[in-house]
């Protein structure tokens, strides 16, 4: 199985560590993964400050060699909200709740494009101590920690 993923993952947590331990799950071990990571740019768009490419780069990639997986991985720069899932030959696009309207467009605009419609794997989100999600917003205005603790 190929399967694509997508996002900014800073801070990354709770949420973004379910998003892309069920993308490995769902390429199993002799699959591959592609990770869309937003480019600064397009990541300057978000309401909260966030670290550099390179920064979040580490963390993905330091989360993927601590959970051991054996999918094939890859990360690329997405630059707007569809990167490369518009053209790639994928099997599975795993989406949260909040992105799950883009993967619908993205499956559309495959379509038109004459491409396969992919499978759409919705990962519902982590809730913080709270009840209420875990959100990057969230933890940087010092509401949550990144395992949906309460700071406050």
């Amino acid at each position: 199985m190929r399967v694509m993923v997508g996002g900014t993952f800073d801070p990354l947590h709770a949420g973004h560590r379910k998003l892309l331990s069920r993308s490995f799950e769902l390429a199993g071990p002799d699959g591959e993964v592609v990770i869309g990571l937003t480019t600064d740019e397009f990541a300057g768009a978000k309401v909260h400050p966030v670290r550099s490419y390179r920064e979040r780069l580490a963390s993905v990639a330091s989360f993927i060699r601590e959970h051991g997986y054996t999918a094939a991985w890859r990360v690329e720069p997405l630059s707007d909200r569809y990167g490369s899932a518009l053209n790639a030959d994928f099997d599975i696009l795993v989406v949260s709740e909040e992105t799950f309207p883009v993967a619908v467009e993205i499956n559309d605009l495959r379509r038109n494009r004459g491409k396969k419609r992919v499978d759409l794997h919705e990962i519902s989100c982590v809730l913080a101590e709270d009840g209420r999600r875990i959100s990057s917003t969230r933890i940087c205005r010092g509401e949550i920690d990144r395992h949906g603790r309460l700071i406050r």
